[in-house]
């Protein structure tokens, strides 16, 4: 079960992933091209997905929007991930006051509901695809922190770690050359997870129109636009609906395989 978990969340991932590299080079129409005579024209072999409004192809509207929910979830991952392993690590490490303070401003973070941060943070500096990235960055921090913490309050009693302070090794050498190295696993697994929150965080705001803005293409704003010709044109909607479905799905089975695994060892 643990490695069909893996298998789907992989294929369906390579799957996205190629789509997404074919529409850096290539898409059936040019995202941006309007054609108002072929408006709501139903999925066909000429615009597989049909089209919206404005008579553009939704296939390839969705297949360029796949860069928008990798990169902003890629960049987002990568600031909760460096920062949160940098916080965990050292309140692990270092314990006491500095881990009581420290992880009681990750508690307070959590407590806070991820999207109203993030509908604030947009709401105090502005719409746009670097503030979506940055304020669902901010919002991983605390999932990493806390996965990192609890690795680190492990393996530092652990003889290896006694064994390098003995030897001199300076604490950062230890947290960040000794230690670091064996906690990635759990790390790893966050890491997917946190990709298929980033991806509906990201979603979200762009359907309450507060994320990726006009003329970059994303599911989540597509949707919101499909919203008011549901009955006339439910191609428009269920299109994005499964490509981010899909890609949350991926992430999900992998993550849950390899958090499966990570519990045998």
């Amino acid at each position: 079960m643990k490695k069909t978990n893996i298998t789907i969340g992989a294929v369906i991932l390579i799957f996205l992933l190629a789509m997404m590299t074919v529409s850096i080079f290539y898409t059936p129409y040019p995202v941006t091209q309007m054609n108002i005579k072929e408006r709501f024209s139903p999925p066909s072999l000429k615009h597989f997905f049909g089209t919206d409004n404005f008579g553009r192809d939704i296939l390839s509207r969705v297949m360029s929007g796949s860069q928008t929910a990798f990169f902003v979830g890629a960049l987002a991952v990568f600031i909760g991930l460096v920062f949160g392993v940098l916080i965990g690590a050292l309140s692990g490490y270092i314990g006491g006051i500095f881990d009581e303070i420290t992880m009681r401003i990750m508690d307070a973070m959590l407590a806070f509901p991820g999207i109203l941060f993030a509908l604030m943070f947009v709401a105090i500096f502005g719409v746009g695809i670097k503030n979506t990235i940055t304020a669902i960055g901010i919002m991983s921090i605390p999932s990493f922190a806390r996965v990192t913490r609890s690795s680190y309050l492990q393996h530092k009693e652990f003889e290896y770690v006694k064994s390098a302070k003995a030897k001199g090794a300076s604490p950062l050498r230890i947290i960040f050359f000794h230690i670091l190295p064996n906690v990635t696993s759990p790390i790893i697994v966050s890491s997917t997870l946190g990709f298929a929150r980033a991806v509906l965080s990201e979603a979200g705001l762009s359907y309450l129109g507060l994320g990726v803005q006009p003329p970059y293409p994303s599911w989540g704003r597509m949707l919101n636009e499909s919203q008011v010709f549901i009955s006339i044109a439910p191609w428009y909607a269920i299109a994005p609906g499964i490509f981010i479905t899909l890609l949350v799905l991926g992430f999900n089975f992998l993550g849950d395989g390899l958090q499966d695994l990570e519990s045998l060892k």
